[in-house]
């Protein structure tokens, strides 16, 4: 299964696309806060979409605290389509890279689970 996160620059979608990688799984970032490109996350056929979000104050702990709130507003109106969309939306600032994770992981289990059912 394919897992494609999106979310606002800050959000860490490369720190948890590296740790769901070192897992063996099938991970794409969307870089769809550049575009304008409403739907560039359903580019790479995902199986599971994954909305990370942060707020303004945890982007600007992580990325430096002159980050611009319009740029800030600005991303959040280009994915607004992607977290509408999205199987699963975590507020990254809220919980540890393993909690990401593991909600991933979970969800994707219930996915498979899902699916798997259907089949038989």
């Amino acid at each position: 299964m394919r897992i494609v996160l999106v979310g606002p620059c800050g959000a860490g979608k490369s720190t948890i696309a590296r740790e769901l990688s070192c897992r063996g799984l099938d991970v794409v970032v969307v870089g769809q806060e550049h575009s304008i490109i409403r739907d560039l996350w359903r580019r790479p056929n995902p199986d599971l979409v994954v909305f990370l979000d942060a707020s303004l104050e945890t982007v600007r702990a992580r990325r430096g605290p002159d980050w611009p709130e319009w740029l800030y507003r600005t991303e959040q109106e280009r994915l607004a389509t992607a977290r509408a969309h999205a199987d699963l939306v975590l507020e990254t600032g809220k919980l540890t890279i393993e909690e990401v994770v593991e909600r991933i992981l979970a969800t994707l289990a219930q996915r498979r689970s899902r699916d798997t059912g259907a089949d038989r």
